[in-house]
């Protein structure tokens, strides 16, 4: 069992989940990041590697929640003086917490796949008002521990932009409706 540094004492329920999980299957890993926090029945912020596995119970309600970071092509340095205006420009683009913050329409051709017929079998109402939830969550944060940040890359000094983003409410739905 490892745990990424988070700065402070890993939560205690969200390691003992770990420590269950790491037992059962054919484990190869288990990991707590950062952010980790107690699940339904892996934690949060856990990730359990198998060999030859997949477990779906490390979804859990979560569905859609994850993290993402990409190395840009800019240099820390030139964007620390705009550091401020830059970080303004996020939060006005980007919605944070519960809903959409701004009226900037997303739309993405997911809402076109076949699959969405899924929700159709358990009624037409129940699909348009997921369908009409998904479309209002695109492109959102969520909130809690969910964020937008800037990292540097030390041994370069290139620019990282990093995010950890919520299902807000879609996968909980989803998974209780199944």
């Amino acid at each position: 069992m490892k745990a990424c540094a988070s700065g402070g004492e890993p939560d205690e329920s969200a390691l003992s989940q770990a420590k269950t999980c790491a037992v059962h299957g054919n484990v190869v890993q288990a990991l707590l990041m950062a952010d980790h926090h107690k699940g339904y029945s892996q934690p949060i912020g856990g990730v359990i590697a198998y060999d030859g596995q997949i477990s779906p119970s490390g979804v859990g309600y979560d569905i859609g929640c994850g993290n993402k970071a990409v190395r840009t092509n800019l240099m820390a340095s030139d964007v620390l003086p705009h550091l401020s205006d830059i970080m303004d420009r996020i939060a006005r683009k980007v919605s944070f917490g519960i809903g959409r913050a701004n009226s900037e329409p997303v739309d993405h051709e997911l809402f076109d796949d076949p699959d969405w017929s899924v929700y159709a079998a358990i009624g037409r109402q129940e699909h348009d008002k997921l369908k009409k939830l998904a479309r209002d969550q695109l492109g959102t944060v969520g909130s809690g521990n969910h964020y937008v940040d800037l990292f540097v890359e030390p041994a370069t000094g290139r620019l990282w932009i990093g995010n950890h983003f919520g299902s807000r409410g879609f996968g909980h739905k989803t998974a209780s409706g199944f």
